[in-house]
């Protein structure tokens, strides 16, 4: 991985992952296409006074503030163009194409995955009412009906389902499907994965303290995802439970997808080295590729090999090597050793005795 593949030897690697991927965004677009599959009841008003039975469903129906195509769109750029303008440092083909990829199983997978629910579970939206424009007068249990048997059924016969809605169909359909919500997936799947690739390259929960801006820069991603699920109620396109459900899909599917295409999520050691394909990543300081596949050069990060072992520092297995990144006396250049103020053991030089 130390080399940049011709288009043909990564096409040969990359093909299957393509190929699924169109796939799933083909299964994605058609179940997103399909009316909603369960016959869902609710109710209207009540037949005493007339007042409606659930306030929460009959919002107005406003302009979205952010278009889901805009929300897919910065959940997507925004993230690429992160890592790529971070290769000015990095210099790495294999962690942009891991990156850009690992950003792409994420979104991808879980668009598909909340289309499935919204599909097949769904949801009122909260203002499913309004757009339903329900005439009650319209109810019928006739057989072969898609409503067939329950017409003002229920308690006090208040529950009715599609068959009295007289508003627009395609508008209808959509306002069946909140649950979960389509923004959200793709912005906390966008912009978690982007967190986590923030998170490595930075080193920010890492071996050494760093500045406070590294901190506000990877969670600047999680805000704006925050947001974009937030707007939601504001537009009220969806329920709180919509949102939080699509913040799990999302999140989900950014540690899977991250985890997939890096040799791990918190381990700060190995955290920011892409995987390769077809061989397996051998955790042992030194031996790792792309050991120093960070943006940061702090703390001895970077530099032939990062913090966990450069040239100068590298010990080999049965030399004190303990297997962990560390060596048998201490960690190696970076936990201690190389940049920084020199440390001491607590009490060193003193009896273990007298430390009680």
């Amino acid at each position: 991985m130390a080399t940049r593949p011709t288009f043909g030897q990564w096409l040969r690697h990359t093909w299957l992952d393509i190929l699924t991927m169109a796939a799933m965004g083909a299964v994605g677009l058609g179940v997103y296409m399909a009316d909603p599959a369960p016959t869902r009841s609710f109710a209207v008003t009540f037949t005493t006074d007339g007042e409606v039975v659930y306030p929460e469903f009959a919002y107005p129906m406003r302009k979205e503030i952010i278009p889901i195509w805009l929300a897919a769109f910065l959940a997507s750029i925004i993230p690429i163009v992160v890592i790529l303008a971070m290769q000015i440092r990095i210099r790495s083909f294999w962690d942009a194409n891991n990156g850009i990829i690992g950003l792409l199983y994420s979104l991808i997978s879980a668009a598909v995955f909340q289309v499935f629910i919204k599909w097949l579970i769904g949801g009122l939206r909260p203002h499913f009412l309004t757009v339903c424009k329900p005439d009650i007068s319209l109810a019928s249990n006739t057989p072969g009906i898609v409503g067939q048997g329950y017409n003002a059924k229920g308690f006090q016969q208040i529950y009715y389902t599609r068959e009295i809605c007289t508003g627009d169909k395609d508008e209808i359909n959509d306002s069946l499907e909140s649950m979960p919500s389509g923004h959200t997936t793709a912005a906390f799947a966008g912009f978690i994965f982007l967190y986590l690739y923030l998170n490595a390259k930075l080193k920010v929960f890492s071996n050494y303290h760093p500045a406070m801006w590294k901190l506000i820069v990877i969670y600047a991603p999680v805000l704006g995802a925050c947001l974009i699920g937030g707007a939601l109620t504001i537009d009220e396109f969806h329920n709180w439970y919509d949102i939080l459900a699509g913040a799990v899909i999302g999140t989900v599917m950014a540690f899977s997808a991250y985890r997939m295409t890096y040799a791990a999520i918190w381990d700060w050691r190995w955290n920011h080295i892409p995987l390769n394909r077809g061989a397996p990543f051998a955790f042992a300081g030194g031996e790792a590729e792309l050991l120093d596949a960070t943006f940061t050069r702090r703390a001895g990060w970077g530099h032939g090999g990062g913090a966990l072992g450069g040239h100068h520092h590298r010990r080999e297995k049965g030399a004190g090597w303990n297997g962990h990144g560390y060596a048998a006396d201490g960690p190696v250049n970076g936990a201690g050793a190389g940049a920084g103020f020199p440390r001491r053991p607590v009490a060193a030089g003193s009896r273990g005795d007298d430390m009680v």
